[in-house]
């Protein structure tokens, strides 16, 4: 099978953990078809839009997509600017017909201690948060500011329709019956009509699975609980701006960012009958420490893992991949971000030849 990859590595320390990725899935023996191309913060610079029409056509083209951060902090200090590196993933999402991201959180027994939480709350921790990608308050209309000071005045919109949360919870359901058989959906029930709507849809969409545990949460009180008792968990559904925000909390109950990965994902299948999907760390660009070779590749390493396993059906090569992962985790290995006394801190580079040598 030749693997049809789509490489977008974008701003910061993306091209650092890209280049990571790609070196294990090539260390994996695989028959890769790899293409390259500018997206975010660089390709404004280059070519004056996030998303250039040949980035696209090849994420459009390829099998899936390996997507490294996107982000400049030359943006950040202007928030009023019209094109912005932030475009292209949203654009990704829409030209690819992406509408859930899987975030899974799972705590590594050699990390407990890395996490702020007290390691008999995180100990045994496995969840998915599921959000929902292409509606809600960052895509409805209208949306903008408007007025002059001191009378300025802003509105966003927070829209959706009964299909878009109907196919996420089916896609909730179905993960679920693969796992734990539990999930849960987080709204704002009590204060959103969108979040009523959710709630109706997700019943309906639950008598279809009769063998599959289910509850209500109010988005609030998921966030709590998540600090308070994680492994109760297995599927957590949302919206979009609820997920983003949940699914941020909850890389702290693995001690850093840079230990998740993620995957985008729609109805849409490759060449080889599998979805098609685009997979990134959940971390940004990491303006700070880019170009200095300590930023931690894990979880874009997991990320391509996630990948072989959706996108290719290669769950072997991906358990290789995780397992390899987990065995430099015990073997004392750490980047900066989750280094603990008596370990020994790698930079980019190194952590990602320990995982190649331990495949």
């Amino acid at each position: 099978m030749k693997l049809r990859i789509a490489v977008l590595p974008g701003d910061g320390i993306g091209p650092e953990v890209c280049a990571e990725a790609v070196a294990v899935l090539q260390a994996l023996g695989l028959d890769l078809e790899l293409h390259t191309a500018l997206v975010g913060g660089c390709a404004i610079d280059a070519q004056g839009t996030a998303l250039p029409d040949e980035a696209l056509r090849i994420a459009q083209d390829a099998d899936a997509v390996l997507f490294g951060a996107v982000g400049m902090a030359k943006f950040d200090k202007d928030p009023t600017a019209k094109v912005r590196p932030e475009q292209a993933i949203l654009g990704l999402r829409k030209g690819l017909g992406l509408f859930a991201n899987l975030r899974p959180v799972k705590a590594y027994d050699a990390l407990l201690d890395a996490s702020t939480l007290k390691p008999e709350v995180i100990r045994g921790v496995d969840l998915i948060i599921l959000r929902e990608l292409t509606g809600g308050t960052y895509f409805g209309k209208p949306q903008g500011q408007s007025g002059e000071a001191p009378h300025r005045q802003a509105v966003d919109t927070t829209f959706y329709t009964e299909d878009e949360v109907r196919r996420l919870m089916i896609m909730a359901f179905e993960l679920a019956r693969g796992r734990k058989k539990k999930v849960t959906q987080a709204d704002k029930a009590n204060v959103m009509a969108t979040g009523r709507l959710w709630r109706q849809v997700a019943h309906e969409v639950r008598e279809e699975y009769p063998d599959v545990e289910y509850e209500d949460m109010y988005a609030d009180a998921c966030a709590m609980h998540l600090l308070r008792n994680p492994r109760a968990f297995d599927i957590i559904a949302t919206e979009n701006l609820f997920g983003d925000i949940l699914s941020d909390e909850a890389s702290m109950l693995t001690g850093s960012m840079g230990m998740l990965p993620s995957a985008s994902l729609g109805d849409a299948l490759n060449r080889h009958g599998y979805r098609r999907g685009l997979y990134e760390p959940i971390h940004g660009a990491a303006h700070d420490i880019a170009g200095q070779g300590v930023a931690n590749p894990l979880a874009m390493i997991l990320s391509a893992a996630m990948m072989l396993r959706w996108s290719f059906g290669l769950h072997r090569e991906a358990e290789r991949i995780e397992q390899a992962v987990a065995r430099a985790l015990d073997d004392g290995l750490r980047c900066g971000d989750i280094k603990q006394p008596g370990t020994t801190v790698l930079g980019t580079r190194e952590m990602g030849q320990a995982v190649i040598a331990r495949l």
